[in-house]
């Protein structure tokens, strides 16, 4: 009578450890079609605005008018270009600072009971929907703007409402990466005699230094792609601002006010704005990368 062989714990995990590697390259491959599957759709639709109009078009017409037709239209993108990177560039300004001190302040000064609430409201704040933050922003900061430089709705009011959007992002990152500071460096510091912001300064920040400014890019890439908050507050005015407090229209709050009834060359050149979106993202994602590689290296 023969018996089948029952096969080993260590051939089970073996077993076990390849469905997991070859489902996670199948997670791996079918997130990189996705992504190349966008950026195919965004060229496809792109192509009638960019073999019609010319690139060059998008950076040399007098103004934004395309829905006059496409020989009267005009397809100048660079003001909504130049309003969406001032905006994205403003609250990465303001809220960077503010994020590494919240993360210092949660590792190193607050006591525990305080640190950890405080942790958790930060993480709450990641978790709230853009539009509050368009909502509050309009029914509070444009009207208080708007008492010493109306209109309110400006470049200034897009800043603020971003940098707090993002101001989660980075504090997290720091958090994390503050954390992942050997704790010999620490101790190094300590025998050496430095005290607390010295060893900040000088050890334990030098070594976070990439996850913290990984964060700021990530961040970044958020406030490039956010929409609804802008376009409540920023005043939707497709012009070159000349101060803070001049409204603003950034690529994405003018895809989403003019796809709905866009056709033709109109509707393409979009999608122009689309592309250009994901260039400037793609770009971000690749220096983060560039960093990460540069802190395995080191």
């Amino acid at each position: 009578m023969s018996t089948a062989r029952r096969p080993s714990g260590r051939s089970r995990q073996w077993t076990s450890d390849r469905l997991l590697v070859w489902t996670l390259r199948g997670c791996g491959v079918l997130t990189g079609a996705v992504v190349a599957l966008i950026a195919v759709f965004l060229v496809v639709e792109s192509f009638g605005a960019l073999s019609g109009v010319g690139l060059l078009r998008f950076f040399s017409d007098p103004s934004w008018h395309p829905s006059a037709g496409a020989a009267e239209g005009t397809f100048n993108l660079v003001p909504m270009l130049l309003g969406t990177l001032l905006t994205a560039a403003g609250a990465v300004l303001v809220a960077t600072p503010l994020g590494l001190f919240s993360a210092l302040f949660c590792r190193v000064y607050a006591p525990t009971a305080v640190a950890r609430p405080y942790r958790r409201l930060i993480e709450l704040l990641a978790g709230i929907p853009s539009v509050v933050y368009g909502f509050w922003g309009l029914v509070v900061l444009v009207p208080l703007i708007a008492r010493f430089r109306p209109p309110g709705a400006s470049l200034l009011a897009g800043v603020l409402i971003l940098a707090l959007m993002i101001l989660p992002t980075i504090a997290l990152a720091a958090d994390a990466a503050l954390s992942g500071v050997p704790r010999r460096y620490l101790r190094g510091a300590a025998a050496l005699g430095l005290g607390r912001w010295a060893t900040l300064s000088g050890v334990a920040l030098p070594a976070a230094r990439s996850g913290i400014a990984t964060g700021v890019i990530l961040a970044a890439g958020r406030a490039l792609g956010e929409t609804m908050a802008v376009l409540m507050v920023c005043g939707n005015v497709v012009e070159m601002p000349a101060s803070v407090f001049d409204p603003v229209r950034t690529l994405t709050a003018n895809i989403a006010l003019e796809m709905a009834y866009a056709v033709g060359d109109h509707r393409s050149a979009l999608f122009v704005s689309g592309l250009f979106l994901l260039v400037l993202v793609s770009g971000l994602v690749l220096a983060a990368e560039s960093i990460e590689r540069r802190k395995v290296v080191g």
